[in-house]
């Protein structure tokens, strides 16, 4: 039952969590001028390089893949810290939002930094934005999705 209800939690928060944050990048960058096939050849940047905007629609849906690859592995490390640490499960909106920044600043910080992704500059305001976004629909929605199927 143990394993059934950690495979329950992952996969309930990893898609929660991965649909609403890359709807989120959509409408944020979309309303930026940025095409959504454009934004999701970004990702798979992070693997290809620059020649991820040559790919098409192949590139796009690899794109997409990873984002969700990234979004269980999310998940999956929060579920099992939740094991060990209960307060994660208890307090799940507090730490679900420090999650979330703490998933910023580490794909932000490490991932992108060592991925083949263009790099592009500093901005407070994106990163402000990026913070909020990854609160609401990154580390709550794991935190939230975790207490309620894996307890």
């Amino acid at each position: 039952m143990a394993t059934a209800n950690a495979l329950t939690a992952i996969t309930m928060a990893g898609l929660a969590c991965g649909a609403m944050d890359i709807t989120a990048a959509l409408l944020v960058y979309g309303s930026m001028g940025l095409a959504p096939l454009r934004l999701l050849q970004g990702i798979a940047g992070g693997v290809l390089g620059p020649r991820t905007f040559e790919g098409g629609v192949a590139t796009a849906v690899l794109g997409l893949f990873l984002h969700f690859v990234i979004a269980f592995g999310a998940a999956s490390v929060y579920f099992v810290a939740s094991q060990a640490l209960p307060i994660l499960l208890q307090q799940a909106a507090l730490c679900g939002a420090l999650y979330g920044v703490a998933v910023y600043f580490f794909m932000n910080r490490i991932v992108v930094p060592l991925s083949r992704a263009t790099k592009y500059p500093f901005s407070v305001n994106m990163m402000v934005i990026g913070v909020v976004i990854h609160i609401f629909c990154v580390g709550l929605p794991i935190a939230l999705n975790v207490r309620r199927f894996g307890g």
